[in-house]
């Protein structure tokens, strides 16, 4: 199945679980089954995920670029997220994520080089924020804000080519780690050509 979304210059397919992707008036909405996840555990010995989630991704076009995107979550059980994602290579793949963790709203990200990191960097309020993800030359970086006006840096980090030349793929992804399963909406969904200026000035 491929979807067309008016906001964004490039196709997307489904990757992963069933995740039950529609999209109607402006609102892209996908469903995580239960103990669904996407994340290789730094202190194992694969550098296989070691669950799965779906994911709805297209190739970016090259040069800079932010995608971003209002999200709601329908919270059920701990770590459930929706997610702006980034792929560059097998090994080598991004969260931006609004999640339980594991009680509270949290911005989280996870980066992954071979294995995961795993960082909470700030709570917020309610199931509904804003996401950001840029390319920026050969960095990407992360941003959140809570009116999609004023962003919040959240990290920058290299990913895969050093040049930034190697194509990227960037969409939407729905977790459950751990509960039954967990439904996000994404709506305001933007695609700019561009980078960010300056990644810690709030624009």
């Amino acid at each position: 199945m491929t979807l067309r979304l008016p906001e964004l210059p490039f196709d997307l397919e489904p990757f992963g679980p069933e995740g039950k992707w529609t999209y109607e008036d402006g609102v892209l909405t996908g469903r995580a089954g239960g103990r669904q996840d996407r994340f290789v555990p730094p202190g194992g010995d694969s550098l296989e995920p070691a669950g799965d989630a779906p994911r709805l991704l297209g190739t970016a076009p090259a040069g800079d670029f932010q995608l971003l995107a209002r999200v709601k979550v329908g919270f059920a059980g701990a770590y459930d997220a929706g997610v702006l994602y980034l792929h560059v290579g097998e090994h080598d793949w991004a969260k931006l994520c609004l999640e339980l963790s594991p009680a509270v709203p949290t911005i989280c990200t996870v980066v992954t080089r071979g294995v995961s990191d795993d960082v909470n960097s700030f709570t917020v309020d309610g199931d509904t924020f804003w996401l950001r993800l840029t390319r920026n030359g050969g960095a990407f970086a992360f941003h959140a804000s809570p009116d999609g006006v004023t962003w919040t840096f959240v990290r920058v980090f290299a990913l895969g080519d050093p040049a930034g030349t190697a194509s990227a793929s960037v969409g939407f992804l729905v977790q459950a780690p751990v509960g039954d399963g967990c439904e996000a909406s994404f709506d305001e969904i933007a695609f700019r050509s561009q980078g960010v200026a300056d990644l810690r000035d709030g624009s």
